[in-house]
């Protein structure tokens, strides 16, 4: 049976659609007798009434989209909850895709979130998605990058330096006297992983000590890759090994970590250093605490969708980037050479 329709109640109440839309949406324009029969077919109809259709045609819609890399990443669930906090203070709901890191899948939620006519869309993209967001816009649709500068300027951003950040966690793996790094990360279409690995880079390039840094390509940023990675530098000769190792976020440093104390033969911190990057809540859980690169994930997703909301009140602002600072958090993982001993 289909729904009942203001039309419906109309009939019903025998009343012009005309006073129905008043007594839901102006109420002191009605009489008190239309009012209570239009009350009364309501409720005899069971009509519900459609807000999403009808801020929609008003160009108002409440819901904005946003699409992730990677939603099984603590780090983008705390980004997405950041937006969700500031959208409930607009009394605007987020409707979240998750990606996978797939093309295809990208393409199907902006497709759908265009479909709705969304306020907005946030967007943490996997593959170079500008000229879908630039028919967005002539549809009405603004959108922010997250997690992910915007080189070219066409787009306003919300993003962490992932090349600081880098170079901040090689640097600190240098200094407690590590001299061998292997950077884990993949895949390289991810911008954030290969600005990740150039930061490292320039740390190694700038050290007075001669470092070697090698890279550990992993197919996803997950706990089963790292885990698979180290698996793999452990198969290598031991005089091949080496005494740390920055992920390039801390799903995969946690997978290291697993197979480094499963197999025994390389201790965390004593024979190895390992850090991540985006200092998720599991990694000061981690059975030995993890180092890693922190990102203001809950602030980035507010940033965001405050900034989304300001590009659908005025379409004439200038895109802007917003770029925080990562934060170094040291915990035992990383531990000098001699500072703890063998367990």
């Amino acid at each position: 049976m289909a729904a009942a329709s203001i039309r419906d109640v109309a009939q019903h109440a025998g009343v012009s659609v005309g006073t129905v839309s008043n007594v839901l949406n102006r109420p002191g324009e009605v009489s008190a007798e239309s009012m209570q029969r239009v009350h009364r077919a309501i409720e005899d109809l069971g009509y519900v009434r459609n807000d999403a259709a009808r801020k929609l045609r008003a160009g108002t819609s409440s819901t904005v989209g946003f699409v992730v890399l990677d939603g099984q990443n603590p780090f983008f669930g705390d980004v997405v909850r950041g937006a969700e906090d500031e959208a409930s203070s607009h009394g605007i709901a987020v409707l979240y895709g998750n990606t996978d890191e797939d093309v295809a899948r990208e393409r199907l939620y902006l497709d759908l979130f265009e479909e709705q006519q969304v306020r907005g869309v946030l967007i943490s993209p996997y593959s170079d998605i500008n000229p879908r967001l630039e028919r967005l816009r002539t549809r009405g649709i603004p959108a922010v990058l997250v997690d992910r500068f915007s080189g070219d300027g066409r787009f306003s951003s919300v993003s962490v330096d992932s090349v600081v950040g880098g170079r901040m966690a090689a640097e600190h793996l240098i200094e407690t006297g590590r001299r061998r790094i292997a950077f884990v990360g993949g895949p390289f279409e991810i911008r954030q992983v290969t600005d990740r690995l150039a930061g490292a880079r320039v740390a190694v390039e700038n050290s007075t000590e001669p470092v070697d840094i090698d890279v550990v390509a992993t197919a996803a940023l997950t706990v089963a890759e790292g885990a698979a990675a180290g698996a793999r530098i452990i198969s290598r000769p031991r005089r091949e090994w080496p005494d740390a190792i920055f992920a390039a976020n801390d799903l995969l440093a946690l997978g290291l970590l697993q197979a480094l104390i499963v197999d025994g033969r390389m201790l965390v911190p004593e024979d190895i250093a390992l850090i991540g990057f985006d200092d998720i809540a599991f990694a000061s859980a981690a059975a030995v605490p993890l180092s890693s690169m922190r990102q203001p994930s809950g602030m980035i997703g507010r940033t965001a969708l405050r900034i989304l909301l300001e590009e659908t009140s005025d379409p004439t602002l200038i895109p802007r980037q917003t770029v925080f600072l990562p934060q170094l958090v040291v915990r035992r993982s990383t531990a000098a050479r001699g500072t703890t001993g063998k367990t």
